[in-house]
């Protein structure tokens, strides 16, 4: 059968097939700590749970409009004003199934063949593979931990060509956990709107940031940049909402018009029930997020501190998300009861059989130095994980 090229140049997810692994072992009895979570631990708050229930009783169970109900789309413009300084009508919002259903629109709306997009690495996973499905091409531009996996002036501008469409920004950021000062973010704002440059900009983690740290939207420093921008954000990781796919952009009138055409034809709107509860979940209890907040920036502390106290590992402290670069550059070139690790790849491996702990290669963010770990796990999970981890380091040879 002769398949879609483009399909088939489309990678798997290296993030899902090292926690699918994880899962099987668990199936078959054996005792795994996984650090490759992608979401909250936590139960999505009971008012959001009762919300749901309410809007079955109710018969809200049909389709609505295909970029999402008034109501929500009401409640999201309000909370970009309050929370962001942002004024969009309801009418330049589109709700998703995800905010990688979210990403998915703005790429197939922007890009046209051969169209650049500059992605900062270490990247999350499906940017690449949404801009090459775009028929775009992915530029990336390598940043420095010593700089804190931050892109700066030069890089971004010796990236930047006649056919740059658009710059990728995510913070706080999935790896790293880096978040961009307001210097950093009023930098790239000048150099999008001199070069006529869309930003891209995923805050999907913007509450959980650490630290008294505040976010700020890079469509916030004017109206020239605003224009420019796609908006990207969602209910999943601030509400613990992940299985509930709800996703959204804020963008200007035409983009917005694009997207929501795409959508209308790939999958009509999203779950109804998931968009009465995103309304409440905006509009009603906000204490569970902060709860949440302050246990992740418990758990970053001790991760933190634990994995620096490790011989031949380190990282540096992350201001927000819930995940952990771990540099283990320093042990590449050892191996493991005679399995040679040279990258990240083969390090998570030996970690998964040997000591029984998954975590995720930095290959996968374009970062073969790192593996990537996550604390929206338990504080038991992290002390016995990491502990494991300590003793396989030292295993090695």
């Amino acid at each position: 059968m002769n398949l879609s090229k483009k399909g088939m140049n489309i990678s798997g997810s290296m993030t899902l097939a090292i926690t699918a692994k994880a899962g099987q072992m668990r199936k078959e009895g054996i005792d795994v700590i996984s650090f490759g979570a992608g979401e909250p631990d936590f139960d999505t708050p009971v008012h959001i749970q009762n919300s749901a229930v309410n809007a079955i009783k109710k018969g809200l169970t049909r389709y609505t409009p295909a970029s999402g109900i008034l109501e929500l789309k009401t409640c999201i413009s309000e909370k970009l004003k309050k929370e962001n300084g942002l004024e969009y009508q309801p009418s330049q919002i589109v709700v998703s199934n995800g905010a990688k259903h979210s990403l998915f629109n703005t790429f197939q709306a922007l890009c046209n063949p051969g169209d650049e997009v500059i992605i900062p690495v270490p990247y999350w996973v499906s940017y690449e593979e949404h801009v090459k499905l775009a028929d775009g091409i992915p530029v990336f531009v390598e940043t420095k931990e010593e700089n804190g996996f931050r892109i700066d002036r030069d890089m971004l501008l010796k990236a930047v060509s006649g056919r740059t469409k658009a710059i990728i920004l995510n913070s706080p950021n999935n790896p790293t956990g880096a978040i961009y000062p307001e210097e950093d973010l009023r930098m790239i704002a000048q150099i999008a709107v001199e070069n006529d440059i869309v930003i891209i900009s995923d805050e999907i983690y913007e509450k959980l940031v650490y630290d008294g740290k505040e976010h700020m939207s890079i469509a916030s420093f004017g109206e020239d940049i605003k224009q420019r921008t796609v908006l990207i954000n969602g209910m999943s990781k601030a509400y613990a909402m992940t299985g509930w796919r709800i996703g959204y952009t804020a963008a200007g009138h035409e983009i917005t018009k694009v997207m929501s055409n795409i959508q209308s034809h790939a999958t009509s709107n999203p779950n109804t029930i998931a968009q009465y509860a995103s309304v409440d979940a905006l509009t009603e209890d906000q204490a569970p997020v902060e709860e949440m907040r302050k246990e992740f920036e418990k758990r970053r502390n001790y991760m933190v501190d634990t994995i620096n106290s490790i011989p031949m590992i380190s990282c540096k402290k992350p201001q927000g998300a819930f995940y952990v670069m771990i540099n283990i550059s320093k042990v590449k070139g050892k191996a493991a009861e005679g399995k040679a690790i040279d990258g990240s790849l083969t390090f998570c491996e030996a970690l998964l059989d040997k000591a029984r702990v998954a975590a995720i290669p930095g290959i996968a963010f374009g970062a073969d130095d790192y593996v990537r770990v996550s604390y929206a796990t338990s504080m038991e999970n992290i002390v016995n994980g990491l502990k494991r981890i300590g003793e396989f380091v030292g295993t090695l040879k």
